[in-house]
């Protein structure tokens, strides 16, 4: 990609946000955000940064360092275990159902109060000692629970496939894998609350032609990330090819946030080249054609 690709008007332009869990790790979390606003990004999302599943002091500091700069929370993961120990989620874990139902509880509480929308809600790795088919039964049944009470606050529950070898045994690896979990609940539910998190790094990893992805399920893409492969670098540093990508998203009529959830090399603001010479996307606010 090396010259913006001309857009047609009418067509969208996505303003996009910073998913400061991979952006600004040169600064401590809460630092991050006023770095994301001088770096022109109006809104952030993060995976659940703090220890416990619950609403506490801490998810207070971090929403109120959010309004004081007065940024837009796009989104949040569910708390996902001990993510620097290797956990990623808990939804399908038996075990762990209280805390899923307390975080539920905390996830309601942001998005009525932020009014964010997107909640990636992370599967979480089969257990040695679980019977699978049971981890599924209990997943589905967390995922509806989320699922209705955040169509109650307008949010919507994320399932996200992730990059086989480098999450342990993490059971969602294509599109097709997560859809199935996706209409599922929708069925029972009968509210498209919950949708795919299509993150462009963990699909090209594990092969995924990501323009048929997006032409095959682009009515249940609920949430875009960025980031390209191998490497999970900034676009343009690997092989993924944004401007077919992003031009499938408008194709398919697209309409909700695109994030950049990449690791800088280096300074996170000098990594940012890369937006003016790709299609589509922007930051702050979009301009009027």
């Amino acid at each position: 990609m090396t010259a913006r690709t001309a857009r047609t008007p009418g067509e969208p332009i996505w303003p996009l946000v910073a998913n400061i869990s991979l952006l600004f790790s040169e600064f401590p979390l809460l630092e991050r955000i006023p770095a994301a606003r001088t770096a022109g990004f109006d809104a952030v999302e993060a995976w659940w940064p703090f220890p416990g599943p619950g609403f506490d002091q801490q998810v207070e500091q971090f929403l109120h360092t959010i309004e004081d700069h007065r940024m837009q929370l796009a989104g949040l993961n569910f708390f996902a275990g001990d993510m620097p120990g290797g956990e990623r989620g808990i939804v399908s874990r038996p075990d762990r159902r209280d805390e899923f139902t307390e975080n539920v509880d905390a996830i309601v509480r942001i998005a009525r109060r932020t009014e964010a929308s997107g909640f990636n809600a992370l599967y979480g790795q089969r257990q040695p000692d679980m019977d699978p088919a049971g981890q599924d039964r209990v997943g589905r049944e967390n995922l509806v629970y989320a699922t209705r009470a955040l169509a109650e606050v307008g949010g919507t529950v994320l399932l996200e496939p992730l990059s086989r070898g480098l999450n342990g045994a993490y059971p969602l690896e294509t599109a097709t894998q997560a859809v199935k979990i996706i209409q599922r609940v929708r069925e029972i539910t009968g509210s498209d609350n919950i949708g795919l998190l299509f993150d462009t790094f963990h699909l090209a990893n594990n092969g995924e032609d990501l323009v048929a992805v997006i032409n095959r399920f682009g009515s249940l893409i609920a949430h875009v990330q960025l980031a390209d492969a191998p490497g999970r670098g900034a676009p343009g540093t690997g092989t993924v090819d944004f401007d077919s990508v992003l031009a499938a998203l408008a194709r398919v009529g697209y309409d909700r946030s695109i994030a950049c959830e990449y690791v800088p090399d280096g300074d996170t603001a000098a990594s940012l080249t890369w937006i003016a010479r790709t299609p589509y996307v922007r930051l702050g606010q979009p301009e009027p054609d």
